[in-house]
């Protein structure tokens, strides 16, 4: 005889026990940090975006779940995404279908005719997408040394060339290191072309996560930093970048060396390098570090077909290029505006 199919609901997100709930139910059922609330939260409030959580219930226990972002945005269109802003966050636990079902429906009710899944198992009936993006997972070593040997034997030279220079590192979370966090962070993107968060999600994702800042100094002044999530023994270097200065210095090469230093400090066994699209020239460097890529499975469902914001579309090259030549300041006011509805 089958179980019986469980009852669904939509969270209410504003009740602690609620999201404590939901938490508890992420860290039993191995999740991520992008199906927490926090992360939720944390887009909702940084981009003015709406969140959402469908939960599957069974004699009053939590026994799957699905967080949804509203993203909505003049320029890309409407989506439910699971997660927002990050890249994982599908389906959680029993109830694929129904959840996906559910979801389906309240994007229809919102008016809205793409959900996007990012993640989890793919349900019955909707479009698989295992071809665009790579993860690059690996565990960390056991000390310095043995994190060297890990590295291949190019990259290993260039991290050595990196621990000998006039460089060091600080670590924390406070407004200040927050604050040069975003100063690098937006002219590292700004020089790929690509509009910066608003600074208030990454604010709002330090405060509500297991998260910290890890910055390179060259001099007394910042030249590469990264804001990192922490997660079931796993660290998630997230927003990350470097100034035009951190390449000859090699300051990014040390950063992330560090960050594999500080996060076995802290109790970490994996190193999750995060998502790179196929062919690019962020998966070769992951690949550098001795990080091999494993396809990222997505799935979608949608009326007219799924949002088209691949930055490797030929129709925003122009757009990109523009934008790498815009002042860092000016890059930081418009922004936001645009990133905030990228999800």
């Amino acid at each position: 005889m089958s179980a019986t199919l469980p009852t669904l609901r939509v969270a209410d997100l504003a009740r602690e026990t609620e999201r404590a709930r939901i938490d508890a139910f992420v860290d039993a059922a191995g999740g991520t940090p992008f199906h927490r609330t926090g992360w939720l939260l944390a887009g909702a409030a940084g981009c003015g975006q709406k969140a959402h959580c469908l939960v599957a219930e069974r004699s009053g226990d939590l026994v799957g779940l699905l967080p949804l972002s509203e993203i909505r945005s003049p320029l890309f269109g409407a989506a439910m995404v699971s997660t927002g802003f990050g890249v994982d966050g599908g389906v959680l636990g029993e109830g694929v279908d129904l959840l996906a079902e559910a979801a389906w429906t309240l994007a229809r009710d919102r008016g809205i005719e793409s959900v996007e899944l990012r993640g989890g198992p793919v349900p019955d009936g909707w479009t698989p997408d295992a071809d665009s993006y790579l993860g690059f997972v690996r565990p960390i070593a056991a000390d310095d040394e043995a994190e060297l040997k890990a590295i291949p034997r190019k990259q290993r030279a260039e991290v050595r060339k990196a621990l000998a220079n006039e460089l060091t590192v600080q670590t924390g979370a406070d407004t200040a290191m927050l604050a040069e966090h975003y100063r690098v962070y937006a002219e590292s993107v700004r020089n790929l072309g690509t509009p910066v968060f608003p600074a208030r999600l990454f604010r709002e994702a330090a405060a509500r996560l297991d998260a910290d800042v890890l910055t390179v100094c060259h001099r007394g002044r910042a030249v590469a930093s990264v804001l990192s999530l922490y997660h079931g023994g796993t660290v998630y270097p997230y927003w990350g970048g470097g100034t035009q200065a951190a390449r000859g210095l090699r300051a990014n090469d040390l950063m992330y060396f560090a960050l594999m230093r500080h996060a076995r400090s802290r109790g970490c066994h994996r190193f999750d390098f995060g998502r790179s699209k196929v062919g690019t020239g962020a998966a070769a460097f992951k690949k550098n570090w001795g990080f091999e890529g494993r396809p990222l499975v997505y799935a979608s469902r949608s009326i007219h077909g799924p949002r088209a914001i691949n930055p490797l579309n030929p129709k925003y090259a122009a757009m990109i290029a523009i934008w790498k030549r815009m002042p860092v300041w000016a890059a930081r006011i418009a922004g936001p505006v645009i990133a905030r509805g990228l999800g």
